[in-house]
């Protein structure tokens, strides 16, 4: 048996409802439709009156969820796209991610964001916005990159007591497939080496740790080994292992599909030279989209994004350093 990325979503939802009776899904179209990309197909009759669909307003959702985890809830809520998030902004960033520091009272809410970009779907569904919510003191952000990761680390998201926001590729839900769903997991908060090489660094995230895995096999027939980071999370972000990584590689790429200006790869890039100038053989580079909203058409798109086209092009600049 073969699980896609989006059924492993599905699964760990199922079995967070099946465990633990605090849990509760909201969000529009999550019921009898299913979600949007069916993310909950059959949870409504499953577990009845607790998958409920929401009215179309996500400042509202985001409200209810809070009220529901200060009553003792453990909601997951579902964003249709992770664009529309931002009409819940302030409630997401005001008050649940300050919700504990004002009152002691945990905010156990999981927000599922659907992000990324899918060819043809243009700049009101295809945003990444984990900078913005990595950003606020009091949110852990999640990326995963992997089936495995999707299941595992979402089923730690409606554990923890901190408010999540969940960062689930839509590229991802039906091109990665896994054998099986995992018995452990590596916590969130700790990344993990998705390739072992010696002569450059490239920390990557989500969707962006694959088209970096294509890389370091393309540039395995050059003679370079080129080591890949998987951040996994990138609130908290896990700069030991990247200084580790760069200390045996002494060069970094940092490749992200969201846009240039600030962000996680700003932030990596940060770190390194702050805390590991001296680690360092070559100046630290950073891919990321291009500096607009994402285009609609498919060879537009194709071309905003960092590709292994493109991170090739950066990481053989680098090599030349």
């Amino acid at each position: 048996m073969s699980l896609t990325y989006l059924e492993a979503i599905r699964e760990a939802q199922a079995r967070a409802l099946r465990d633990d009776p605090r849990v509760i899904i909201y969000g529009q179209d999550v019921g009898a439709f299913g979600g949007a990309f069916k993310a909950t197909k059959n949870l409504a009759g499953e577990f009845p009156g607790r998958v409920m669909d929401a009215p179309i307003s996500e400042d509202a959702i985001v409200g209810a969820a809070i009220g529901a985890a200060i009553e003792g809830m453990r909601p997951i809520v579902e964003m249709q796209f992770a664009d529309f998030s931002t009409v819940g902004f302030n409630q997401i960033v005001n008050q649940a991610a300050t919700l504990f520091w004002r009152t002691q009272v945990p905010c156990p809410i999981t927000v599922r964001l659907p992000f990324g970009g899918t060819s043809g779907s243009g700049p009101f569904h295809s945003q990444s916005l984990e900078t913005i919510y990595a950003h606020y003191p009091g949110l852990v952000v999640m990326t995963p990159a992997t089936v495995e990761d999707a299941y595992s680390m979402l089923l730690e998201a409606v554990a923890i007591d901190d408010p999540v926001i969940f960062c689930e590729h839509k590229y991802l839900y039906y091109h990665l497939k896994a054998d099986k769903l995992p018995t452990e997991a590596v916590p969130t908060g700790k990344a993990r080496i998705a390739r072992a090489g010696r002569d450059l660094t490239i920390v990557a995230y989500s969707a962006m740790v694959h088209e970096a895995l294509a890389v370091a096999e393309e540039l395995k027939t050059e003679g370079h080994e080129i080591e890949v980071v998987d951040l996994r999370s990138v609130k908290p972000l896990d700069t030991d292992t990247v200084m580790a990584s760069v200390a045996r590689t002494g060069r970094l790429l940092c490749v992200g599909e969201s846009w240039p200006w600030g962000g996680v790869t700003a932030e990596v890039v940060a770190r390194v030279a702050t805390e590991g100038f001296a680690l360092l053989d070559a100046p630290p580079m950073r891919l990321n989209a291009k500096d607009t909203p994402v285009p609609y058409h498919p060879n537009l798109w194709a071309a905003h994004r960092p590709t292994a086209r493109s991170i090739a092009a950066a990481a053989r600049k680098l090599l030349r350093q």
